[in-house]
């Protein structure tokens, strides 16, 4: 039989081994590794998940949501699901008084653009007229507000107002504070925008770009819903 003082060594010895073992455990996790596979589990059935990391005044966004983007949400809603990241290869910083401020990558204008973008984005509910009032924009965001104001009269949005107030106040800037973080959180990290990931991956990017109907078709596989509209004639 083991002493009473030798049974508590041990006893002690053994949580100190225990407690390394589970700081090793913490500490090295590959898991917690980033990777360019998708960090979800996607729903069966569920909608192909279409993030779109781009710029208002960068030529090749506006050519993917005109060209693209839209005509496929059109041709492929139902297995669709957009959010739209405008940020690209903007910087944040905070100033003196602790308020975001952001450089970005066609100036002032576009940090501007950007921020009625996300802010459209937010407060649009309907995917659809979401979709079709950030193509408007993009066509000719060289003035954002009358961009936007145009736009969502265009295609009869209600809260106007809700647009405005979340750029003019601190809200619109935490939303690209937001994109902004997505953005830097890709991997592999952005080098090109317009960026597409579609459920997390950004997998075969030229062939998303050029065809993106195509390659959501792919990614929703045997869905019932893309059986109908991913048939050829």
């Amino acid at each position: 039989m083991i002493p009473t003082r030798k049974r508590i060594f041990l006893i002690i010895f053994l949580i100190i081994v225990l407690g390394l073992l589970l700081r090793i455990i913490f500490l090295y996790n590959p898991l917690l590794e980033l990777t360019d596979e998708p960090s979800f589990r996607k729903t069966i059935g569920a909608p192909v998940l279409v993030m779109v990391f781009y710029e208002a005044l960068c030529p090749d966004s506006k050519y993917f949501i005109t060209k693209q983007l839209l005509p496929a949400f059109k041709a492929a809603a139902p297995i669709m699901e957009v959010q739209l990241v405008p940020y690209g290869k903007a910087t944040t910083s905070t100033d003196s008084e602790g308020k975001y401020t952001f450089d970005c990558q066609h100036g002032i204008t576009e940090c501007q653009a950007n921020t009625y973008h996300a802010c459209v984005a937010e407060v649009i509910n309907d995917p659809l007229i979401r979709l079709e009032v950030v193509t408007c924009m993009i066509r000719d965001n060289r003035h954002p507000k009358d961009a936007m104001l145009k736009c969502t009269k265009q295609y009869n949005v209600e809260n106007i107002d809700l647009i405005q107030k979340c750029y003019d106040s601190s809200h619109g800037s935490e939303l690209m504070k937001l994109n902004g973080d997505a953005t830097h959180a890709l991997r592999p990290a952005v080098t090109f925008i317009p960026t597409i990931t579609l459920d997390g991956s950004q997998g075969r990017q030229p062939s998303i770009l050029k065809d993106l109907l195509s390659e959501v078709c792919k990614a929703a596989g045997d869905m019932e819903q893309a059986e109908q509209i991913c048939k050829k004639p």
